[in-house]
């Protein structure tokens, strides 16, 4: 399975979705972003439907509150100015109270206060004029009233008394009827305004149901949009794993989107294609270990050394040196036994110094008279796990390419010694014939390239080559082979490795225990 047909693989969404997840996938927005923008849409449009609806009904509600009480206002002056006036004046009129005792003034007062209170109130121009007129009215009785008073105190006859006290009963009768008219005149306006919120509320309601379904509607659209376009990511990115769990590593997850989930997919694609180099890596690494393993054991069986020992074993049995014959194939066969070592490839640390004691013990009865060597380790470090055939490959080198060119003899010593941070330092050191400056420069740059140098070290041994890879195979770049020599003054081989007391396992940068 590709990358194109996991992005085009179907998912279970109606038809006529289509068009508006893949629209509302392809907005430019983060995940987050556009589950907040359609919860907040949400909530604007709701807000606005019931702001809207409540502020009507606070409007109709103050409206309401405004013309009743202008209806009790003018309902309670229509049955109070006109008999409290009336009696009050007949009072004066008839002697039983004093002009200047009366409280005539403080009835009028007390109506126009009320006549302010419904002028504020007004909720029309006509009802503004209509109370005007009552206005108008009481100014009228007011100077009437005052020219009763003025009569009375210049001692005026009861007959003109009672002709001012009939134009205040006239008076009174008109602002009656006035508030009358006015309360008639608010009853209606009232009722007008009670059918024209009526119709209003109508109308609002009918809007509320319309706009109700199409804001759920919206919603449900929304939460089934997003839910979609997290869910065919989703879909192919668990595709994309199904597949590569099927050890296919080319698959890829595609989009246009920029979210979260879009994010997360590009991280999934950098990290198959980081598995896919890690994977040809370890597959590459792997490749060179066997060779280097195969080359390794393919030295140990190396036919022109065992041809020459078995001649070295013929002439010496042939010259009646049977204790000499039992050494060398006693060291022939441990040699061989732990160079197979039935398959392992860490073995204690004592195995590998025994493996080059066994051959350079063969070698001393081939070469007596050009060979001596001595072997000096830290007991400590004996039963120490070490890569097998480590040490060997290196003994050989020094003995074929510095004792046996030098012609008049030469010492190898093997060392094996621990450092202060708990290393191993491995050391071959011969007095043979070593390295010019030239070759010997030729020889350290290949062994710092990590592609093993096996140009620039084919002459030099197939040992140092060998070694050097295997150790980097198993422990890691950072550790491996140093090379110290002098022409005509010898060489010195060191190998640093970690302490390790329990075998270890390969992974992608070396080993670890």
């Amino acid at each position: 399975m590709n990358a194109e047909l996991i992005a085009s693989e179907p998912v279970f969404i109606p038809r006529h979705m289509g068009k508006f997840v893949t629209l509302f996938a392809s907005v430019r927005l983060s995940l987050r972003a556009k589950i907040l923008l359609a919860f907040f849409t949400v909530i604007l449009l709701l807000t606005a439907v019931n702001v809207m609806l409540i502020w009507e009904v606070l409007r109709f509600n103050r409206q309401y509150d405004v013309l009743m009480t202008n209806i009790t206002t003018a309902n309670n002056l229509n049955g109070y100015i006109k008999p409290a006036i009336d009696a009050e004046m007949w009072n004066i009129v008839s002697g039983k109270t004093e002009f200047a005792e009366g409280s005539q003034y403080q009835i009028i007062e007390q109506v126009n206060t009320q006549l302010d209170f419904l002028a504020i109130n007004a909720n029309s121009d006509r009802s503004r004029i209509k109370l005007e007129v009552i206005r108008r009215t009481m100014g009228t009785l007011t100077h009437y009233v005052d020219v009763m008073g003025q009569q009375i105190a210049q001692g005026s006859r009861v007959a003109d008394n009672e002709a001012v006290l009939d134009n205040i009963r006239g008076v009174t009768a008109v602002v009656e009827d006035s508030v009358q008219d006015y309360m008639l005149f608010e009853v209606n306006e009232a009722e007008i305004q009670y059918k024209a919120n009526q119709a209003r509320f109508t109308r609002l309601s009918l809007l509320y149901m319309i706009l109700l379904p199409g804001v759920i509607a919206f919603s449900v659209m929304a939460a089934w949009i997003i839910s979609a376009s997290i869910y065919l990511p989703i879909k192919k990115l668990h595709d994309v794993t199904t597949t590569i769990t099927g050890a296919d590593l080319q698959a890829l997850v595609t989009t246009n989107n920029v979210d979260e989930i879009t994010e997360l997919g590009i991280s999934f694609n950098i990290m198959i294609g980081k598995i896919r180099e890690l994977l040809h890596a370890k597959i590459e690494e792997h490749d060179n270990l066997k060779k280097a393993e195969l080359k390794a054991l393919q030295a140990q069986i190396n036919p022109h050394f065992l041809y020459n020992t078995l001649d070295t074993i013929v002439w010496m049995a042939e010259a009646n040196k049977s204790d000499q014959v039992i050494e060398i194939v006693c060291a022939l066969s441990s040699f061989f036994r732990i160079a197979l070592s039935k398959g392992k490839e860490w073995i204690p640390l004592q195995q590998e110094i025994e493996h080059v004691r066994s051959y350079l013990a063969i070698q001393k009865l081939r070469y007596r008279d050009i060979l001596d060597y001595r072997i000096e380790v830290d007991e400590a470090l004996l039963n120490n796990t070490i890569l097998k055939l480590t040490l060997q490959p290196l003994v050989e080198n020094a003995l074929y390419h510095g004792i046996k060119t030098k012609r008049n003899g030469g010492l190898i010593v093997v060392r094996v010694q621990r450092t202060d941070d708990d290393m191993v330092l491995l050391q071959v050191e011969d007095d043979g014939v070593g390295f010019t400056p030239y070759k010997l420069a030729q020889i350290q740059a290949a062994l710092s390239d990590e592609g093993g140098g096996e140009v620039s070290m084919k002459d030099s041994g197939f040992g140092l080559e060998n070694v050097n890879k295997r150790i980097q195979l198993y422990y890691g770049r950072q550790y491996g082979l140093s090379i110290q020599s002098q022409y005509r003054g010898g060489t010195q081989v060191t190998v640093t490795i970690p302490r390790q007391s329990e075998p270890v396992v390969l992974d992608g940068e070396g080993v670890r225990p």
